[in-house]
Parts: C-alpha cells; structure tokens; sequence
C-alpha cells in the first residue's frame, strides 16, 4: 500500500527547482551551465555534436512551418546587421566564396547561374532589363573615365 503523503519523483523535483530558481541568480545559472557545456566538451567528439545537432535540427523542422523560419532568419539578421559593418559582410563573403570554389566547379557555377537567370525572368519584366543594361551601361562608361 502506498503511503498518501509521499510525493512523487516528478513533484519532489518540481518543488526543489522552485526552491533553488528562488536562491540563485541569472549569474549563478550562467556559471553552472558554462561548467556543465565544458564538461560535456571533455566527454564527447565532434560527431557527438553533429548527431544531436541533426537530432534538435529534425525535432524543430517537425514542429515548424516556413514561416517560422522566415521570422527567425529575419530576427537573426537584423540582430547581426546590428552588430556588424561592412567589412564583416565582406570578409564573410570572401570566405563563402572560397569554400564554395574549392567544392564546386565550372559546371555547378553555369547550373546556379542557370537557374537564377530562369528565376529572375520569371519575376521581372523586359523593362527590368532595360534599366539594369543601361545602370550598367553608365557606371561602365563613368569607370572608364
């Protein structure tokens, strides 16, 4: 027979985060969480890592529509843009660049710019075209000034 005025494990646990969340501050969590983060970095290897990553990964992607991705890539831009300048952007794309060349070759680079050419007529008229020829047809002739 169990005894009624035993609580449960669940409830034991409940009622002592409770009390601790009441005892300690952010700055307590922080400290805590940095220990247990290298803790678990000691214990595990990169695939460790990657295995939970693609797990957290699916789990969100399961739970999600587009645009909740759409909002959070928007969030995460703004907050970058605010913290970086130009050059961040520059340097980044310079990195991107040159990994992206060193796994793809002339033929991926003719089949992306075969489809963002087949992308872009389908969102933009001859008028378009127009105008983007003759701004090039300017700053072209000011660079050759």
């Amino acid at each position: 027979m169990a005894d009624k005025n035993k609580m449960s494990r669940e409830e034991a646990g409940r009622k002592g985060g409770e009390t601790t969340s009441k005892q300690h501050d952010k700055g307590f969590y922080q400290e805590i969480g940095e220990k247990g983060g290298e803790a678990t970095a000691k214990n595990h290897d990169k695939e460790f890592y990657q295995e939970i990553g693609q797990k957290g990964g699916e789990a969100t992607a399961e739970n999600h529509d587009k645009e909740f991705y759409q909002e959070i890539g928007q969030k995460g831009g703004e907050a970058t843009a605010e913290n970086h300048d130009k050059e961040f952007y520059q340097e980044i794309g310079q990195k991107g660049g040159e990994a992206t060349a060193k796994n793809h070759d002339k033929e991926f680079y003719q089949e992306i710019g075969e489809k963002g050419g087949e992308a872009t007529a389908k969102n933009h008229d001859k008028e378009f075209y127009r105008d983007i020829g003759h701004k090039g047809g300017e700053a072209r002739h000011d660079n050759d000034k």
